[in-house]
């Protein structure tokens, strides 16, 4: 089976070795782990840097856009209920329209943005400072090397700091051919709550699901 020859030596979320063949969907393979249940595109299907910035390109994420404002503030009361006035964040992946971050400056706070294709650091010095808190949103779905971006977020935060997270958890396995976030080739990733509880074990934080879709997690 091409699935099998293209088999990762562990998973790229939690690193353990108990990774199984999952499904076989338009000539792609996929993954899935027993230890922290993330779904995982073959190493050999993900896409290269210039195919998801062509990807990217087409998307309309016009911070001004009153819809994709909703969308992406989704994550925004979870949020300010969580941080103190005039705290100091960052939009980790924040693509070319960083509307998310436009809407926690209206909210007092202070922003800065990092995206490794439309916001590289090039010296700024945004990824060796550490923030109040850290947005990611529509982003852990693209991550390559999930354990290494979970571990350079976590050096990202201060002490007590928080980590939001907003992706399409995996739920139902029979509509995973089906599914509409499966099918953007630049989502390799695949997460359910277990997962995201495994990977703030493994860092030490607190982990908090307060609505679909939706992750907190806190730095000690």
């Amino acid at each position: 089976m091409r699935g099998m020859a293209s088999r990762p030596s562990g998973c790229r979320v939690c690193g353990d070795d108990a990774v199984d063949h999952f499904a076989s969907i338009d000539g792609l393979e996929y993954w899935r782990c027993r230890a922290c249940e993330a779904t995982l595109l073959a190493d050999a299907h993900l896409p290269t840097i210039e195919q998801e910035r062509a990807r990217y390109e087409q998307h309309r994420n016009d911070p001004g856009d009153p819809a994709y404002r909703e969308f992406v503030g989704q994550v925004v009361p979870h949020l300010l209920a969580r941080i103190a006035p005039r705290s100091v964040g960052l939009d980790y992946g924040c693509g070319p329209g960083p509307a998310l971050a436009s809407m926690l400056v209206e909210a007092g706070h202070e922003m800065h943005l990092f995206d490794p294709i439309f916001a590289p650091d090039e010296g700024a010095g945004v990824l060796s400072r550490t923030y109040d808190f850290v947005t990611c949103t529509e982003t852990v779905e693209h991550f390559h090397n999930p354990r290494a971006e979970f571990r350079k977020l976590h050096a990202l935060l201060c002490p007590g700091g928080w980590l939001a997270i907003m992706t399409n958890f995996q739920r139902d396995d029979s509509q995973f051919a089906q599914w509409h976030y499966r099918r953007d080739p630049t989502h390799v990733t695949f997460y359910r709550e277990t997962t995201f509880r495994i990977i703030a074990a493994e860092s030490g934080w607190q982990c908090e699901i307060p609505a679909r879709n939706i992750v907190m997690m806190q730095g000690r």
